[in-house]
């Protein structure tokens, strides 16, 4: 019996070996100065690229004014892009793939991030409840942020479609765009942080039209065949959520959908924690299970998997690939631990943010792990 996690998928212009994918995961392990990557996460990602596998690289703002967390990778200048590069060669020596998140934090960024320490900016003037964390990696609430004006819209647009062309110059296979977890994009999709009165607020229409403005100017730019999208339906991050979300997401999916993009990329509900907790809502529904009918193309399904329910998803059809987030982050071996159902290293979620090697470039492979303990 074909293993169909283990079968071969195309993808856009390549075709994957397996259908485990690395979900994009923000590490902080940038160099400061200039938020440019480093030779050490050329290490981490090629630790965990398999011939044929995908990789998405961590969510990486487009811009200055879309930084929200310290140490983070951006792809928006010359340091940053020469940076890139030898993550993805990294990569490919290993004949991997590796789209990068295009990122912006929007209102859940914090004036210390911001190169003029303005305010963060959002769709409206409405902050976020809760905590974030400063430059100084201390926690402060979230500000009330600046709307942004309608003449600001456009050019934020740009920011996305130069960042995609900047990917593409550093070596990457495509992008996703980041259109989840409460951040910009979602800020405009949803009720709860989008109050315009202009063409980007009001109606389902006019709040999904970021995302679909943003997406049309990269697939301009470097083609759909090039281009995914990640989106959380349920979720509830960074203040984020639709009292009502199933028309607001058959919307935007269906419309998504006629750009024939290379993947969809969906959040599970049972995901919606972003890092900070485990959390588990198994009183929602499967949002691939809802939205697979709608989408044409490729369907990453991410969100508290393990082997058995990643083995399921892709038996059922309801996904076409399924990622992987802490499990990667512990196991740099993970598709091959799946394939011969070899144990998960646990992983620490201490070390999941900020510092250096430990936590990071430090857990074992399977062949390590074994070589140590006939020492």
């Amino acid at each position: 019996m074909t293993d169909k996690l283990f079968s071969p998928l195309p993808l856009g212009r390549s075709t994957l070996s397996h259908r485990v994918v690395l979900a994009p995961l923000t590490r902080m392990r940038a160099t400061p100065d200039g938020n440019v990557p480093n030779a050490r996460m050329a290490t981490y990602y090629a630790q965990r690229a398999t011939p044929g596998g995908l990789l998405i690289a961590e969510a990486t703002p487009v811009s200055w004014q879309g930084h929200g967390h310290p140490n983070v990778p951006g792809i928006h200048t010359a340091a940053q892009i020469e940076g890139w590069k030898q993550v993805t060669a990294a990569v490919h020596a290993k004949g991997g793939l590796i789209y990068l998140q295009l990122w912006h934090t929007g209102r859940v960024s914090h004036s210390s991030h911001q190169k003029d320490g303005g305010l963060p900016v959002g769709p409206s003037a409405i902050g976020a409840e809760g905590m974030t964390i400063n430059a100084q990696f201390k926690p402060v609430p979230y500000e009330v942020p600046r709307a942004l004006a309608l003449d600001e819209i456009a050019p934020l647009i740009d920011t996305y479609r130069q960042a995609a062309a900047n990917a593409i110059a550093a070596g990457f296979d495509g992008v996703e765009i980041h259109g989840a977890n409460g951040y910009l994009l979602e800020q405009f999709l949803q009720s709860r942080s989008n109050t315009r009165t202009d063409r980007y607020g009001g109606s389902i229409e006019n709040r999904a039209r970021l995302h679909l403005d943003v997406t049309d100017a990269i697939v301009k730019e470097i083609g759909a065949d090039r281009t995914g999208i990640r989106i959380s339906p349920w979720g509830i991050a960074n203040d984020s959520g639709e009292a009502d979300p199933l028309p607001l997401y058959t919307y935007l999916i269906t419309e998504l959908a006629k750009r024939n993009l290379v993947y969809l990329h969906l959040i599970e509900p049972r995901a919606s924690g972003t890092g900070k907790a485990d959390i588990h809502r198994n009183d929602q529904p499967s949002v691939a299970e809802i939205f697979r009918p709608l989408w044409p193309t490729t369907l990453i399904d991410a969100g508290g998997f393990d082997s058995a329910t990643a083995h399921a998803a892709i038996n059922d059809g309801r996904a076409d690939a399924v990622a992987f987030g802490r499990y990667f982050i512990s196991n740099p071996d993970l598709p091959a631990r799946i394939k011969t159902g070899a144990p998960f290293t646990p992983y620490h979620r201490p070390t999941f943010y900020g510092g250096g090697a430990e936590g990071y470039t430090d857990y074992p492979t399977l062949d390590q792990q074994n070589a140590a303990a006939a020492n």
